[in-house]
C-alpha cells in the first residue's frame, strides 16, 4: 500500500509549526516592550542626573557671582541677603526636581509593572489556547489520516475487484473464443 497520508502529515506538521512560531513571536514582542521599557526607565534616571547636576552647576555659578560681589565695599548686607534666597530657591528647586522625577519614576515602573502584568497574563491564556488549539488540530490530523487510509483501502479493494471482474470477463471471452471455434 502507498503512503496517501504523507502529504497530509506534513501539511498539519507545517500548520503546527506556524502557530508555534507565530507564539514565539508574540511572545519574543512582548519580551521587546518589556525591554523598551526598563531601557525608558534607565533613560529617565539618567535624565535626572543630568539636570540636577544642570541645576547645581547653575546654583555654583550664581554663588560665586554672589562671592565676587560680596567682596565689594558696602555689598555685603545686600548680598546676604539675596545670597540666602538664591539657597533658599535653589534647594526648594532641587527638592521640587526630585520630587517630580521620584513621581514621574514611580508611575511610569507602575504603568510598566501594569502593562507586564497583562502581558504575562496575555501569554498565560495564549498558552492556554494555543495548548487547545494543537491538541484539536492533532485529533484532526488523526481523523484525516484514518479517513484517507480508509479511502486508500476501499480504493484499492475496489481495484482489486476491477481487476478480477475484467480476469472473468476475459476468461469467459476466450472461452466464448474457443467454443465458437470448436
Amino acid at each position: 500500500m502507498a503512503n496517501y497520508t504523507s502529504p497530509i502529515t506534513t501539511t498539519f506538521e507545517l500548520q503546527r509549526r506556524s502557530i508555534e512560531q507565530g507564539q514565539q513571536a508574540i511572545e519574543q514582542s512582548l519580551d521587546v516592550q518589556k525591554q523598551i521599557g526598563d531601557s525608558l526607565i534607565a533613560g529617565l534616571d539618567s535624565q535626572e542626573q543630568l539636570q540636577r547636576r544642570l541645576v547645581e552647576l547653575n546654583r555654583d555659578t550664581v554663588t560665586s557671582l554672589l562671592d565676587a560681589v560680596d567682596g565689594l565695599p558696602g555689598a555685603d548686607v545686600a548680598v546676604d541677603d539675596l545670597r540666602e534666597s538664591v539657597d533658599g530657591s535653589y534647594e526648594d528647586l532641587l527638592d521640587g526636581h526630585e520630587g517630580a522625577f521620584d513621581n514621574i519614576s514611580e508611575e511610569l515602573e507602575n504603568g510598566i509593572d501594569s502593562v507586564d502584568d497583562v502581558s504575562d497574563d496575555l501569554l498565560e491564556t495564549l498558552d492556554e489556547q494555543l495548548e487547545l488549539v494543537l491538541d484539536a488540530h492533532e485529533e484532526l490530523e488523526d481523523q484525516s489520516v484514518e479517513v484517507t487510509e480508509e479511502l486508500v483501502g476501499q480504493f484499492e479493494e475496489l481495484q482489486e475487484q476491477a481487476n478480477d471482474v475484467q480476469e472473468q470477463i476475459e476468461q469467459v471471452s476466450e472461452e466464448a473464443a474457443e467454443a465458437v471455434e470448436a
